[in-house]
């Protein structure tokens, strides 16, 4: 049991690795658009499903109430947590709606929509994107294997170099973490 324990951290620390590699630069853009945002009076709107909802709130979180520091509290919102806008959206237009019509009444286009999808090609946050460009915001796209349909669509694709979702989802919270950081000491 102790290698097979062992075996999983160092996959994950492979993952970071190659992550810390290949997407430090984009790391570094997408801090600056929602840095950009927040000076602007934008807002970070996040949203994915299963454990990118929980990582879409872990973020928005992040920002509300603090990372490492005390300071001002940070618009920031997860389409996640809305159970009664969810349910009705889901029974009166498709699952694949849920989010793009929170996108829809909610987003402006001094706006950052974070949309955070494994596999890249989850059609509700697709469809959130396409509604945030229409209202003019910046897209940020958090995926991983080939990015899938998420890295054509979105402003800027961080594309976590892996094929196990796992590992995708760790890389993508300490991707979160980094800008979270970021932002803070910019602010």
């Amino acid at each position: 049991m102790v290698e097979k324990i062992r075996l999983q951290f160092e996959k994950s620390i492979e993952v970071k690795k190659l992550t810390a590699e290949k997407l430090s630069k984009k790391t570094a853009e997408a801090a600056e658009l929602l840095i950009k945002s927040y000076q602007n009076g934008g807002k970070m709107i996040l949203c994915g499903n299963g454990g990118s909802a929980a990582d879409a709130q872990h973020l928005a979180a992040e920002m509300v109430g603090r990372f490492e520091k005390d300071r001002r509290s940070l618009p920031a919102l997860a389409l996640t947590t809305d159970t009664s806008a969810l349910t009705a959206i889901g029974n009166d237009y498709g699952f694949e709606e849920a989010f793009a019509r929170q996108v829809e009444s909610l987003v402006e286009s001094k706006d950052v929509l974070v949309a955070i999808s494994t596999s890249g090609n989850s059609v509700n946050v697709l469809r959130a994107v396409e509604e945030a460009k229409k209202k003019g915001a910046k897209t940020i796209g958090l995926t991983g294997r080939d990015g899938g349909k998420l890295a054509k669509i979105v402003d800027l694709a961080l594309i976590v170099p892996s094929e196990e979702t796992p590992r995708i989802q760790e890389a993508h919270i300490t991707i979160g973490h980094i800008v979270c950081k970021l932002v803070e000491e910019n602010l």
